[in-house]
């Protein structure tokens, strides 16, 4: 019987822990989805460097990364944890899904930085790399640096050759932010503390899901900046 009742004793102690990992990594996940959609506000508070409406108008899918950090002496490194979501066959925005974005890159830098960080995909193949496990930035999928403004007149060549456009805003004091070679990827931990269970990057961005209560006032920030014009 004592043995028993240790053994019972020690695997309450083991599930208390899981139960207080697992609400640690959801306050984690939820914590990352204000700041994400505070990107998103802060970004296009000033329309003449916000993103411009075309752009906003014709995303796919909409990936912010809040704090992404890059450092480098001689060898450089990059890292962020973030979330996604992608414009349905309805029009409507999907419910969220966990992404991280990670690489090094060579050469003679010197600095730090912490950068906030959207990625807009802007047609179908970027859609489609989106519902990968994952893929490098500059090899499987073009990404360009964005227009801003609001009469921006954005080129030729992101409408050709750019499945993403990328768009930053550094706090440290790093110069710029080449996202070639960086892999982006699915979160599928997070991605499962958010929802509870294992639920197919697919099945979310395609919006057959069911947007978590914590997770509606990203998606409704998204909605509200990147809309289609009526007369579109």
């Amino acid at each position: 019987m004592k043995r028993i009742a240790v053994l019972l004793c020690g695997l309450a102690v083991i599930g208390g822990s899981v139960s207080a990992r697992a609400q640690d990594d959801k306050a984690k996940i939820d914590e990352r989805l204000v700041a994400a959609g505070q990107v998103v506000d802060e970004i296009m508070a000033t329309p003449d460097k916000g993103i411009p409406s075309g752009i906003l108008a014709g995303a796919s899918c909409v990936v912010v990364i809040p704090s992404y950090k890059k450092g480098a002496f001689v060898v450089g490194a990059q890292y962020g944890q973030g979330v996604a979501t992608c414009r349905t066959a309805s029009g409507k925005w999907s419910a969220p899904v966990c992404v991280q974005l990670a690489g090094g890159s060579f050469g003679f830098q010197i600095g730090g930085q912490a950068t906030d960080l959207v990625l807009v995909a802007m047609n179908q193949q970027g859609l489609q790399q989106m519902l990968k496990n994952k893929f490098k930035l500059g090899a499987d999928a073009a990404a360009a640096a964005g227009p801003v403004g609001r009469n921006a007149q954005a080129g030729t060549d992101w409408k050709l050759n750019a499945e993403f456009l990328s768009y930053s805003r550094s706090k440290g004091l790093f110069a710029g932010i080449n996202l070639d070679g960086t892999v982006l990827s699915q979160n599928q931990d997070d991605t499962r503390a958010l929802y509870g269970a294992d639920v197919p990057f697919a099945q979310i961005l395609s919006g057959k899901q069911v947007t978590p209560d914590d997770a509606r006032p990203f998606v409704r920030t998204v909605a509200k900046y990147f809309v289609v014009a009526k007369n579109r």
